[in-house]
């Protein structure tokens, strides 16, 4: 695929641990290809802003049109302003351009305390959110934002009592305080808000990811005991540009940012920079030298809450030691027969769409789901439950592959059945075998099967080919699909009971 191009906007740091110098640093740490457009020439270090210089607005304009003259940008992040003019100015060129990523770090107050924005130029802000997809603001900058959004919305304007939102996948959602302000801000705007939780106390460091509805994802993080944080908040927002730019998707570019920034703390003090606060360690992970991670182990380890709570759950676990009501398996197998037909149709769709040795594959797989469906799952329940209704979760996961379906998508189909394959064989490595006499042995066996785990392997491999093949957008919807099936496979455990 083609590196993304990601242009930040930002002040200079000259010490080199925030501003653009880290906005380069963390773009090329996601392989990234970064260009930098001055807004402030900032004579700054790890101890404090020691003098701000702004150039023209007319040189800004000229920088930013060099850069949209001849480069197709693929992501923007927006750091320091300064000034209203300046503000302006850049809202005026995004309008006119509009990437298809923007990510706007709301610079206002430096880690050291120092204030790195007018006041004049707070109420321009609301101009630019018009052109933001994400804002990124510390905590402080989250209270001058909320403050400006209760006069954008007019005065005493807070979320009404009662009116907290529902909670969006993997996360809870807010209903008052630091959450109920990056709400309201994100109402505000229509933009999404990531919560940041580095300044709270606790030996984790939370954010939440909070969308205009109020639904929102909780990114969780061990916390770093380090003083070495300059430039956390340009490094995250830029390295969660390029990864927007590259998976499509905003939950895996925050998820992946934050892994990232984790260890880039980790390795921190090491570097040795400065007397204050010092910067962060962007090259950390890439010394590691790790190997490519596939598209598909990225998606996988973004939906690990939710395989922890299917493993968790109540249905595996009274599986697992036997104790689960025969008619409580009886109702899941029911259900499952209604399943199975349909997957099996999608696998002979993902057939029809395919060649050679991938469309040998999927069918092979239909057939297979045709034969469980016949032969194990009638030689439990018999002439019981053929008249079973399908479930409102049945329903609804069938309703989730249909629509992946109608997409046209090969590759999103095959990316939304993917996660049967994988979290059942998953299950099987963690079940492992029953015990004789066991009463549920055969499907804790079927569960386990080699031949099925091959089978989980080859699926993955057969996505992990389509993936590699498609675009940055068509990779995103594949990794919802993939989400929202592993989310449709934890309810469906929980279903029967």
């Amino acid at each position: 695929m083609t590196v993304p191009r990601v242009l930040t906007i930002a002040g200079t740091d000259p010490t080199g641990g925030a501003g653009l110098q880290a906005d380069l640093k963390a773009i090329a740490a996601h392989d990234g290809y970064g260009m930098g457009v001055v807004t402030a020439l900032v004579a700054q270090n790890t101890t404090g802003v020691r003098a701000v210089h702004v150039p023209g607005t007319a040189f800004l304009r000229e920088q930013l049109d060099a850069v949209s003259d001849d480069v197709t940008i693929d992501a923007v992040k927006v750091g320091m302003l300064g000034t209203a003019e300046v503000v302006s100015t850049v809202t005026t060129w995004l309008a006119e351009h509009r990437p298809p990523v923007v990510v706007v770090d709301p610079v206002m107050v430096a880690t050291s305390g120092d204030r790195l924005l007018s006041v004049d130029a707070e109420a321009a802000l609301t101009e630019l959110f018009a052109h933001a997809d994400l804002l990124t603001p510390n905590r402080a900058e989250l209270g001058v934002l909320t403050d400006l959004a209760r006069r954008t919305a007019g005065a005493g304007a807070t979320p009404a009592d009662g009116d907290a939102p529902g909670a969006g996948p993997g996360g809870a959602g807010p209903g008052g305080g630091i959450l109920g302000d990056a709400e309201l801000v994100a109402r505000t705007w229509d933009v999404l808000v990531l919560a940041k939780g580095g300044h709270d106390a606790g030996p984790t460091s939370d954010d939440v990811l909070v969308a205009p509805d109020g639904s929102s994802r909780v990114f969780r993080g061990r916390r770093i005991r380090t003083a070495n944080t300059h430039g956390t908040g340009c490094s995250l927002s830029s390295a969660i540009a390029t990864l927007a730019a590259r998976h499509g998707d905003w939950e895996l570019a925050v998820g992946a940012a934050k892994r990232w920034l984790t260890v880039a703390l980790e390795h921190a003090d090491a570097l040795d920079v400065g007397a204050g606060n010092g910067p962060v360690d962007h090259g950390a992970a890439t010394r590691a030298v790790q190997p490519t991670v596939p598209w598909t182990q990225t998606w996988w380890e973004d939906v690990a809450d939710v395989r922890a709570a299917t493993l968790d759950g109540e249905f595996l676990r009274r599986l697992a030691d036997g104790t689960l009501p025969s008619a409580v398996f009886d109702t899941y197998l029911a259900q499952d027969v209604h399943y199975l037909r349909a997957y099996g149709r999608h696998l002979a769709t993902l057939a029809d769409r395919s060649s050679g040795p991938a469309a040998a594959f999927w069918r092979t797989a239909a057939d297979g789901c045709a034969a469980e469906a016949r032969d194990l799952h009638h030689r439990r329940l018999g002439d019981a439950h053929t008249d079973d209704p399908v479930h409102p979760v049945c329903a609804g996961y069938l309703a989730h592959l249909q629509a992946a379906a109608d997409t046209g998508s090969t590759a999103v189909l095959a990316a939304a059945v993917l996660p049967c394959f994988r979290v059942y064989a998953w299950v099987g490595t963690r079940l492992g075998l029953a015990p004789e006499g066991h009463p549920y042995a055969d499907w804790i066996s079927a569960y386990g099967d080699p031949g099925f785990a091959a089978a989980s392997a080859e699926a993955t491999e057969q996505v992990e080919r389509l993936a590699a093949a498609a675009t940055p957008a068509e990779r995103g919807r594949m990794a919802r699909a993939h989400r929202r099936s592993t989310v449709w496979e934890e309810a469906f455990f929980r279903m029967a009971l």
